[in-house]
Parts: structure tokens; sequence; C-alpha cells
């Protein structure tokens, strides 16, 4: 089996790389470099790629070729991970209802908060912007609660709901919004077991080499949608 992943520098694509790093799963990794904010032509030539985004993987075994970082992770967790990481439909019903939550809490509530803060950061006083950043507060505050009673956020072992959730809380940081995440102490202890993990560094170093972690609360200083992207130095490890 060879599985292929294309992943995009400073982008939600190192789930996959963090994934197959706990897993222990060979790979050939496809890196593609931001120009200089938005993905590059060198994705959407990508054949099967139909959006021309990452995460975007093909394996040769099957034939398959897949986006969507939700989807990859199930697709690798269960054709190549023995279900590792993932909690089956046989667990205890709350306890599988909890981890299909988590699963998606980040691409379906936490993600889109962030971007709709994000873009109304320029009217800051309207009351659009103000719902927004609230939505957002409140977001981040559910799984500061969670992580408040439970190590991992499916309960007491990690899963691929704490590989899905990462991102957002740390790299999506670098666009915006420009939020102290100091408030939030358990997101933060949550964030430094991650980071503590030899699969999360290992990934890291693989696909993001440049990049200055962020696992602690200060915000950055500035998005680099308008700081230059990979142009800029606010990303890069000093």
């Amino acid at each position: 089996m060879v599985l292929t992943v294309h992943h995009l520098g400073i982008s939600q694509s190192k789930r996959i790389l963090w994934l197959l790093e706990e897993l222990g799963i060979q790979y050939e990794l496809v890196k593609h470099v931001r120009a200089p904010a938005l993905a590059p032509q060198s994705l959407m030539n990508v054949p099967g790629n139909a959006t021309g985004k990452a995460p975007f993987v093909a394996d040769s075994d099957t034939g398959v070729t897949l986006s969507e970082s939700g989807a990859i992770c199930e697709y690798i967790i269960h054709r190549y991970g023995s279900g590792k990481f993932a909690i089956p439909p046989t667990a205890d019903a709350k306890t599988y209802a909890a981890y299909l939550y988590w699963l998606h809490f980040s691409n379906g509530t936490l993600q889109a908060a962030m971007v709709n803060s994000m873009f109304t950061r320029p009217m800051a006083d309207t009351h659009f912007a103000k719902s927004a950043n609230k939505r957002l507060e409140d977001a981040v505050q559910v799984m500061d609660d969670r992580l408040a009673e439970t190590k991992w956020l499916a309960g007491s072992e990690f899963t691929a709901a704490d590989v899905m959730s990462v991102y957002p809380v740390t790299t999506q940081r670098y666009f915006g919004p420009q939020m102290d995440f100091t408030p939030y102490k358990n997101v933060l202890r949550w964030l430094k077991d991650c980071g503590a993990r030899p699969a999360y560094q290992k990934a890291m170093e693989k696909g993001d080499p440049e990049m200055r972690l962020l696992l602690g609360g200060e915000a950055p200083s500035e998005s680099i949608l308008v700081s230059g992207g990979v142009n800029s130095k606010g990303w890069r490890k000093a």
C-alpha cells in the first residue's frame, strides 16, 4: 500500500500526518507551499482533487482519492488502522455518542466560528461582529468545560477526536482571529498533552519544520492573511 498525502503548509492537513504517525503507517508526503496565503496551483493540478484544497490523499491499492480531513481520518482508521483511535458503535451508547460529537465538533462548530469572527473583525462595533465573537467564545468554552471533566475530548483515551480538534486552536490562529486562549486553562492543558506526543512532534517536523507551534494561550500579533502569508515572519520559528 502506498498512501500519498498532499499537505499544504500551515493548514489543517497536519491532522492527516499526525494520525498516520500515531498509527505508524508509512506514507508518501507531497508538500505544497502557499501562494502566498492561499492554496497554490500545484494543488489544483493534482488529479482527482476537484476542490484544489488540502489535505488530499491517493491510495494506490484501491485507486481511491479523497479530500476532507474528517473523511480521510475515518478512511485511514478503518481501512488501515484496525479501528485504532476510534470508538466503535458497539461501545456504550453515551461513550460512542461523545466520540462522534467531538470528532465533528471542530469542523462543524469551532472552525466555522473562528472564520466568522475573523472576517467580521473589520466591523468590530457591529451587532454581527459581536455575535460572531460571542459564538466563538461560547464554542471554546464548551470545549474547555469538556476538558475539565476528561483528559481527552472523547473520554479517558486519546482518539481521532483530538486529532481533528487541535488545528483550530493552534495553526488556524495564524489566520485569525487574534484571540487570547489564556483563560481556557483546560484547553491549554490538553494542548500541552497533545504537543507532548511523539507522533505530533514528528508530524509537525515533517510537514511544517519552519512553523512555530501555537501550543500556548497568547495570540499571534497579526493575521498572515494581511502580513504576507508564507512570506511573513510571524509564523516562523525564531
